[in-house]
């Protein structure tokens, strides 16, 4: 095998049997290939060996049958059910589907690393600890290993699952960037350019900058800090529940304080 392929697969290298064994197992499919290929890896860590054989790849591809399809099954339908039970609240059910994928041999570190991803991508900045929480439960793993990391994933999970929910975060960071990708390149409004030469001073670079600190309530109320050109856009939608609730009301507020902030402007202008 070669070097590249062996480093994409945590350095361990397959014997031609082992290879031919497991894409027979995957039978073209792709996500099957996948999961055979951390079942070997699995065993193979398991076990201490640098090189799958036959036997190896034998032996874990038909333990990974039995477990991860009992009842028809799929390895990611089980991630899938696991992910949508912290997402649906129901911690028991999110309890169910890890142990299952614990007891039939998943790679604890990578249900580590999805867990993680449904603090952010389901709860957010309604509950910013969740993230803390899966963070440390990942690196309770890495310190005590099996079985007793296994309970910190555990409690992440059941944490995660009674958590408030929100994908408002994760929803604005996808409309950013898609926007970003279809529009241009827009300039940087002058008054919010860095300055760091006489010249690019002369040239206004950082002129009329407002220093929210030195601001009531340390908010520059009116100040504009995207492209001259675009329009607020509103990406960020805050929920009512838990700490998005607060973030809400308090971005109602600003955005209070702007408007009036800009009648007064207008009024001004109007004398």
């Amino acid at each position: 095998m070669p070097r590249a392929q062996e480093k994409a697969l945590g350095g361990l290298a397959f014997d031609e049997e082992a290879m031919t064994a497991i894409v027979r197992f995957a039978d073209g499919d792709a996500r099957r290939l996948l999961g055979a290929l951390e079942r070997c890896h699995t065993a193979a860590r398991a076990a201490g060996a640098e090189r799958v054989d036959a036997q190896l790849a034998s032996s874990a591809l038909s333990a990974g049958a039995r477990r991860f399809d009992k009842g028809g099954d799929d390895f990611y339908d089980q991630i899938s059910a696991l992910h949508k039970s912290v997402r649906g609240s129901h911690p028991d059910a999110a309890l169910y589907w890890l142990t299952r994928m614990l007891d039939g041999g998943a790679d604890p570190r990578y249900l580590a690393r999805r867990v993680l991803r449904m603090a952010w991508e389901d709860i957010g900045l309604a509950d910013p600890r969740a993230a803390t929480v899966a963070l440390n439960a990942a690196q309770t793993y890495e310190r005590l290993g099996s079985p007793e990391g296994e309970l910190a994933l555990a409690q992440a999970v059941i944490y995660m699952a009674v958590a408030p929910k929100s994908n408002a975060g994760y929803m604005a960071y996808n409309q950013a960037r898609a926007f970003v990708r279809s529009d241009g390149s827009r300039e940087v409004p002058i008054h919010l350019r860095n300055a760091p030469t006489k010249l690019m001073k002369e040239l206004g670079y950082g002129h009329d900058y407002r220093y929210a600190h030195d601001e009531p309530n340390a908010y520059a109320a009116g100040e504009r800090y995207l492209p001259e050109d675009m329009p607020e856009p509103g990406w960020y939608r805050p929920t009512p529940r838990g700490l998005e609730g607060k973030i809400a009301a308090k971005l109602a507020q600003l955005r209070q304080w702007d408007e009036e902030a800009r009648r007064g402007e207008d009024s001004d202008t109007h004398k």
